[in-house]
C-alpha cells in the first residue's frame, strides 16, 4: 500500500486529536449561570434558611443606603476552572456594581471544590485591596467554615466586607441611623403622618390606580417596580483575594 494513501486517515485522526483536546476543558468547565435575582444565592444548602434571609437582606439594605453592589454566590463547582478566572468570567457577566463607578463586590464560594474567593470590582480597590480580601477570607471565613459554623462565617465575612466598604464613617452613620430609628416621634412628626395619611385616602379616592402605584413604588425603595438583584454594568479588576478549608 502507497504511503500517500495513509494521509487521508493520519489527517482525521489529526483532527479528532485537536477536537478532543479543545472540547475537554470546556467540558470541565461549569458555565456562569445568569446574573442571580438576590444579592445572595445558595444552591448547595450551605447556610441555613435564616441566615440566607438575614444576610440577603442586609446586602439589600446596604446597595440602598450605599449604592454598592455586594453578592455572596455559594455554589457546587468550578469543574475544575481556577475560581479566579470563573469568578472572573461571572463577575462580567453579571454586571455587578455601577457603570463608570465599578463599584460592585462578590463573595464565591463553591462548596464540593472547598473553594471560596472574593472578586472586587474596580471602584472598590482602594477599600477593599488584597490584602483586605485576604484578612476577610483567611481570618474570618476560612476558619469559621472550618469550625463548622457556615452561618457565623459567612455572616461575619459579609460584616468585614460592608465594615471595609463604609470605613470609619458609614459604621458611625449605620450607629446613629440606628439610634433615630429607635427614637420616639415628635408631635410635628406624628402630625405629618397623620397629613400624609389623609391626603393619602383622598388620592386613593380620587385616583386609585396612582395611588396605589406611588404606595408600590415607596415601598419598593423608590425603584419602581421590582425587588431583586439588577447589575449595573460595573467590571472586576482582577482585585480580590481566594482561599481553600
Amino acid at each position: 500500500m502507497r504511503p500517500g494513501r495513509f494521509l487521508p486517515v493520519w489527517a482525521g485522526a489529526a483532527l479528532l486529536l485537536v477536537a478532543a483536546l479543545r472540547a475537554g476543558p470546556a467540558g470541565q468547565e461549569t458555565p456562569v449561570p445568569p446574573a442571580p435575582e438576590r444579592w445572595l444565592t445558595d444552591e448547595t444548602g450551605f447556610l441555613s434558611r435564616a441566615a440566607r434571609d438575614d444576610l440577603d437582606g442586609r446586602l439589600e439594605s446596604f446597595e440602598r443606603a450605599s449604592g454598592h453592589q455586594v453578592l455572596v454566590y455559594i455554589g457546587r463547582t468550578t469543574g475544575g476552572v481556577p475560581i479566579e478566572d470563573w469568578a472572573g468570567r461571572a463577575f462580567r457577566a453579571w454586571r455587578v456594581g455601577r457603570s463608570g463607578l465599578d463599584d460592585g463586590l462578590v463573595l464565591f464560594i463553591m462548596a464540593e471544590d472547598r473553594r471560596v474567593r472574593i472578586e472586587v470590582g474596580y471602584g472598590l480597590e482602594a477599600q477593599v485591596p488584597d490584602i483586605v480580601a485576604g484578612r476577610i477570607v483567611n481570618d474570618v471565613l476560612i476558619p469559621g467554615i472550618r469550625a463548622g459554623d457556615n452561618d457565623a462565617a459567612v455572616g461575619d465575612a459579609v460584616s468585614g466586607i460592608m465594615e471595609a466598604i463604609a470605613g470609619p464613617r458609614g459604621g458611625a452613620d449605620e450607629a446613629a441611623a440606628g439610634r433615630a430609628a429607635s427614637r420616639p416621634m415628635s408631635p410635628v412628626e406624628k402630625l405629618l403622618v397623620i397629613v400624609a395619611v389623609i391626603g393619602f385616602l383622598i388620592l386613593f379616592i380620587t385616583n386609585p390606580s396612582f395611588a396605589l402605584w406611588l404606595l408600590f413604588t415607596i415601598l419598593s425603595g423608590g425603584r419602581g417596580g421590582g425587588g431583586g438583584f439588577r447589575g449595573g454594568g460595573g467590571r472586576s479588576g482582577g482585585g480580590g483575594a481566594s482561599g481553600s478549608w
